[in-house]
């Protein structure tokens, strides 16, 4: 029977609802990935599931109003019901990280740095991503302190792309949903990436590791692992801002 979490384990507060499927799809990952053999072993989380959240990628094109006051009243709220961390489980909200760390006093935990992180024994890798996240050039920037080289999808797959999230999102997961999604990995390989970042956490709903003949680096198995090893202290975090729990 696996261990019990040592009673000082960490809250994890995650900034969830964009979209409503990928947020429980982490929370899934997250219980996975905890060694728990009874309720009381597993993650406390607290979670603010709001998909009311605004576009990300119009807002980043200039086409609404930005999220970034949005998330951070979510995450300053989570942070005084008691979250030591935070986390989001949506690549493009982290282009308005700064808005959200502003307002905090507890670690904000990056998955565009963690997946990054996770990168580095790649020289170049796809990266598939909403037109906002790309836009941004947030993964650009953390793959680049990585020393890997970012493989892009050109503007006509980065449509295709949006359109089968938005079939995602939609509730169509279907495997034609799947089949799209492989065929633009597949375009990211044969232009020289050795590995395909899942840069959006509607990805791992419709495309799998088995599916490709390279690794898939799901960012949403990458943060739910980070966010156990965080909790449970096998990683650092921050200890001047870590309310470690005693």
């Amino acid at each position: 029977m696996p261990a019990s979490l040592p009673s000082s384990s960490l809250t994890v507060g995650v900034l969830g609802g964009m979209g409503p499927d990928a947020t429980l799809d982490f929370m899934a990952k997250v219980l996975a990935a905890t060694p728990a053999g009874s309720d009381q072993d597993h993650v406390h989380m607290l979670i603010d599931h709001n998909p009311h959240v605004p576009d990300r990628t119009q807002a980043i094109l200039g086409q609404a109003g930005a999220p970034g006051p949005v998330l951070a009243n979510m995450a300053k709220q989570l942070q005084d019901a008691g979250a030591d961390f935070i986390v989001m489980p949506c690549n493009t909200a982290h282009a308005f990280q700064s808005d959200i760390e502003a307002v905090l006093d507890v670690p904000f935990v990056s998955i565009i740095e963690e997946t990054a992180a996770a990168c580095s024994d790649f020289e170049a890798v796809g990266l598939l991503a909403t037109r906002g996240c790309l836009a941004s050039g947030i993964y650009d920037a953390a793959l680049s302190v990585a020393g890997v080289r970012a493989v892009l999808p050109d503007d006509v797959e980065t449509q295709t792309f949006m359109e089968l999230t938005a079939s995602i999102k939609g509730g169509d997961s279907g495997s034609e949903i799947g089949a799209g999604m492989l065929r633009l990995a597949d375009a990211l390989i044969a232009r020289g990436a050795e590995a395909v970042i899942a840069g959006c956490t509607e990805i791992p709903l419709v495309l799998e590791q088995s599916m490709l003949d390279v690794p898939l680096i799901s960012s949403t198995d990458i943060l739910a692992d980070a966010t156990v090893a965080y909790a449970l202290g096998d990683k650092e975090l921050n200890p001047l801002t870590t309310r470690l729990k005693v």
